[in-house]
């Protein structure tokens, strides 16, 4: 059985749990494990470096402006709380697969 992101509705839109592993040979959205999305991009974890890189990827992925994406939690941890404003739980859902 597949293993589902945790997403969350939110005011805003909804949040998706994300584990993001800077410095990785490659920037890609991977699979899901203990129900957070892996993300991982080259960019080094210095200076939001990497988490400006997850929004990029994150907003191409789901087709929204990087300005409707923010990290509200875990902006210098691996375990990244992203929150998509103007979609719904189910819309990221059906993006992501």
């Amino acid at each position: 059985m597949a293993e589902t992101v945790k997403i969350v509705k939110h005011a805003e839109g909804a949040l998706v749990e994300l584990r993001v592993r800077p410095k990785a040979g490659r920037t890609a959205i991977g699979d899901v494990h203990e129900g957070r999305l892996r993300v991982f991009v080259s960019a080094a974890p210095e200076k939001g470096r990497a988490n400006a890189a997850v929004v990029k990827l994150m907003a191409k992925k789901l087709g929204v402006a990087a300005g409707s994406l923010e990290v509200v939690r875990g902006r210098t941890g691996r375990d990244k709380t992203l929150l998509v404003r103007g979609l719904t739980p189910d819309q990221i859902a059906a993006l992501l697969t």
